[in-house]
C-alpha cells in the first residue's frame, strides 16, 4: 500500500485528509481554498500529492440521498476530471452521502462547534470519505468507488 488522499469539494474551499504508509490511519490536512481557476487549485494538490507520495486520491462524490445527480456533483466530477488529467496517480470518485452530516456529528461528539469549525469540517469529512474507501478496500479487496475516467467516458 501507499498513502490515500481524500477530498471533500466544496465552493470555497477543499478538505483534505490524508492515510498513513500502510493505509489505516486518517488524518485531516489543513483544507485548501478553492482558487478562481480549477487548475490552481490542482496544483495545491498536486503539491501534496508529491510531498507525501500519495499513490491514490478518493474524491466524494456527493449525490443525493436518492441517488440523483445534483449540481454539487457535477462540480465534484469536474474537479476530479481535471485533477484525473493533470495528474498520473488514479482518482476515484467515493459515495460521500451523509458524510457533512457524520463529521459534523464526530465533532459534537468531541466537544467541536460544527458552526466555528468551519475550515476543519471539510477535511473531517475527507477523513470519513477516506475511512469509508480504506474500508471498502479491506472488506472486498478490490478498489473503491468508480475510477474518473470510467465514470466520466475518459
Amino acid at each position: 500500500m501507499g498513502r490515500k488522499l481524500a477530498i471533500d469539494v466544496g465552493r470555497a474551499r477543499l478538505g483534505i485528509a490524508i492515510s498513513d504508509p500502510s493505509g489505516i490511519i486518517s488524518s485531516p490536512l489543513d483544507a485548501v481554498l478553492r482558487a478562481d481557476e480549477d487548475n490552481q487549485t490542482v496544483q495545491q494538490i498536486l503539491k501534496i500529492v508529491v510531498d507525501n507520495e500519495v499513490d491514490e486520491i478518493f474524491v466524494g462524490d456527493p449525490v443525493s440521498l436518492s441517488g440523483e445527480q445534483t449540481a454539487s456533483t457535477a462540480d465534484a466530477r469536474d474537479f476530479a476530471s481535471v485533477l484525473q488529467t493533470a495528474c498520473l496517480v488514479p482518482v476515484r470518485l467515493i459515495d460521500e452521502r451523509l458524510t457533512t452530516v457524520s463529521a459534523a456529528r464526530n465533532l459534537r461528539d468531541s466537544g467541536k462547534n460544527a458552526k466555528s469549525s468551519k475550515g476543519f469540517i471539510d477535511s473531517a469529512s475527507a477523513v470519513v470519505i477516506l475511512e469509508s474507501a480504506l474500508q471498502t478496500v479491506r472488506v472486498s479487496g478490490r478498489a473503491a468507488g468508480i475510477a474518473v475516467g470510467d465514470l466520466l467516458g475518459s
